[in-house]
Parts: structure tokens; sequence; C-alpha cells
């Protein structure tokens, strides 16, 4: 089952989009004409013939010592609401 959407609807609702690709293709249009296809990472394994898992390839080549510069996280106590 295939099913097609715009990038309209795509940017809308990701999710749905998502769902629906566990059923199969889902073609995106950007204005009327096929631009995008999203499969699941097992589809794209399976057409493709690769073994590697997509997190291992997703984080190939990549520079563990690159810093993100994020907050370190602070966790709070618990207030009492003053209702």
């Amino acid at each position: 089952m295939s099913t097609t959407i715009t990038s309209r609807e795509f940017n809308r609702d990701v999710s749905a989009a998502k769902r629906a690709a566990e059923q199969g293709p889902v073609t995106i249009t950007d204005h009327g004409r096929p631009s995008h296809v999203l499969l699941t990472a097992d589809e794209f394994d399976r057409l493709t013939g690769r073994q590697e898992p997509m997190g291992d390839r997703l984080w190939k080549d990549q520079d563990p010592s690159i810093s993100l510069g994020l907050p370190e996280r602070r966790i709070e106590t618990e207030r009492e609401l003053d209702l």
C-alpha cells in the first residue's frame, strides 16, 4: 500500500506520515509533483541491502568530543501549591 500526501499535510502532521509509513512508502508532493518518499528505517535497510543499524549509520564518523554547549540540567525540589 502506498500513500501520497502534500508537503503541507506532512508539515502539519509528521506523526501521521510516520504511522502511514509503517504500512508502506509515503510519497510527499510539492506543488503536485512527487518530491520525497518516507520509508521506515527497516524498509530502507531492506531495499538497500544494508545490514548496519540506522543508529550506527547516524553516528558514523561523528566526533564525540564536540560539545553542544547545553546548560546543565537542574532538578528542583517539589514546591507546595498555593491555592
